[in-house]
């Protein structure tokens, strides 16, 4: 008995010295990742509380380099190119530092991991930009979002305690997918139509929409590029072909076993019967008469 007893402490022990317990952390970790059009962007960091303290002049002092969280520095990635307040930020993995003023904060984006003041590196700078900080309520865990998200436009808020600092992020989703478009169109009917249904919710290029969305018709008739079709055609003023395009793809989504149809049907039938009543009707030469 004392020696299975004895095992089970040698082996409670060998955990404790070989293994370890987690407990949970005073300031926990946080990843937060956001898609702003096609960029993600995720932000990695610790959240410590308030937990009564006078937060920004006393325990986090104005003017002086702030890690921006607790533990370890901050972490922010860009899968693309973006900007951050007008700065050029190349895409990669970065971290993210403040120096918080009452009047104006400095928001860093740098290379190097820094904890500390004096582990800091200006000029291992990619961005530094300078926004109001703004009051709002109160924060107990400092915070890390993003909000105000468009497809090429968002903002960055840095939170805690009645204070908010934001930094706009913005990316050239447009020119990002024009890319991926002329790298991938050919690869697929599938890709040559998405790429022309971009160009056309977006209004840009409908000749070049045009030339994509024909050579995904020739490689397979489908209700979703047929309808495509339809839509560029209308947007170029072709109603006389936008119209039967648009019929048919109404006929072969009803014929399919797609289950998106029922999504695109009420769009496609609206869309058909609108380009018929846009047909322009042949007007007769002047001095002529109908037989």
């Amino acid at each position: 008995m004392k020696k299975a007893y004895l095992f089970s402490t040698l082996l409670f022990v060998s955990g404790l010295v070989f293994g370890q317990i987690r407990t949970p952390q005073p300031s926990p970790a946080a990843t937060i990742m956001q898609t702003v059009g096609v960029t993600d962007i995720t932000v990695k960091y610790s959240r410590p509380a308030m937990k009564g303290r006078e937060i920004f002049g006393k325990l986090v002092p104005y003017g002086q380099f702030w890690r921006t969280g607790a533990n370890q520095a901050t972490a922010i990635e860009f899968s693309t190119d973006i900007m951050l307040e007008g700065q050029n930020v190349p895409a990669g993995k970065y971290f993210l530092y403040t120096i918080p003023n009452a009047d104006a904060w400095t928001v860093i984006i740098n290379k190097s991991a820094a904890s500390a003041p004096e582990q800091y590196k200006q000029a291992d700078d990619v961005a530094r930009v300078s926004v109001k900080p703004a009051t709002t309520a109160n924060t107990e865990s400092f915070e890390i979002s993003f909000s105000d998200i468009t497809d090429s436009t968002a903002h960055l808020n840095i939170a805690w305690a009645t204070t908010k600092a934001s930094a706009k992020l913005m990316t050239n989703t447009t020119k990002i997918v024009a890319t991926a478009i002329d790298k991938a169109a050919e690869t697929s009917a599938n890709n040559m139509n998405a790429g022309a249904g971009y160009l056309l919710n977006k209004g840009m290029d409908m000749q070049k929409a045009l030339g994509m969305i024909n050579q995904a018709v020739a490689y397979k008739e489908t209700f979703r590029n047929l309808w495509t079709k339809a839509q560029i055609l209308a947007k170029l003023g072709n109603f006389a072909e936008a119209a039967p395009l648009a019929k048919k793809a109404l006929e072969i989504g009803q014929a399919s076993n797609d289950s998106a149809f029922p999504f695109f049907k009420d769009a496609i039938q609206k869309g058909a019967e609108e380009y018929l009543t846009k047909i322009p009707v042949p007007t007769l030469p002047v001095g002529k008469k109908k037989k």
